[in-house]
């Protein structure tokens, strides 16, 4: 079993591979600026942010941290900073690390253009994607003594549109992965299957994949 920590474990993302990761027995962390009332059996709350710099080094503590908090609101323009200050602390203590990124930076086609390029994406969220691409553009210029996965989930993914759990998913690369009908979409149950999957048997290093139905 793995010591897993995930930063933002409370949120869309990161509650959902809590739950899973702790009901496949691994000992799991989840940290997060407020501790739920609700909490998973097992697991380990701890309120903290991933902008303070003791709760980066207690993180990579573990075999495997994952980042899943997004560049919204106050934490704008923070994300990348503290990602890369949470990956430089886990090259050093020898731990794998990875980032639940968005889907804007896949591209639509292969050798087209991205989903942020496109008309169809939301101004809204172009901020927010464009931040975390730069996460992705930074892990890919590292050498391999850090092992690190990017995750870009399918463009319908998040609380807005739950889905279901189906027990399967795809996995590519970097092209966005759609169905027969065009659309891309998975749950986040379904999201934390393919992370824990990913934890107890590792297919993708110094990567990013996509993730869908």
């Amino acid at each position: 079993m793995a010591r897993i920590t995930v930063i933002g474990g409370t949120g869309y993302a990161g509650g959902h591979i809590v739950k899973e990761a702790a009901g496949r027995g691994h000992t799991v962390t989840s940290i997060s600026r407020t501790v739920p009332d609700e909490k998973v059996d097992g697991v380990t709350f701890r309120a903290g942010s991933v902008l303070d710099d003791a709760v980066a080094q207690t993180a990579v503590d573990a075999d495997v941290v994952i980042v899943t908090v997004s560049p919204r609101g106050d934490m704008v323009g923070k994300v990348a900073p503290a990602a890369e200050k949470v990956a430089e602390l886990a090259r050093a203590k020898g731990t794998r690390f990875g980032v639940i990124g968005g889907a804007g930076s896949l591209q639509v086609e292969p050798n087209g253009p991205r989903l942020m390029d496109t008309a169809e994406f939301p101004d809204a969220f172009k901020a927010e994607a464009e931040e975390l691409t730069a996460v992705l553009n930074w892990l890919t210029e590292q050498d391999d003594t850090l092992d690190w996965f990017f995750v870009s989930p399918a463009a319908g993914f998040g609380a807005y549109a739950p889905g279901e759990a189906t027990g399967t998913y795809r996995t590519g690369g970097d092209v966005l992965l759609t169905d027969e009908n065009g659309e891309s979409n998975l749950s986040g149950q379904d999201l934390a299957a393919a992370i824990v999957d990913e934890i107890e048997r590792p297919v993708h290093h110094r990567q990013r994949f996509t993730v869908a139905y």
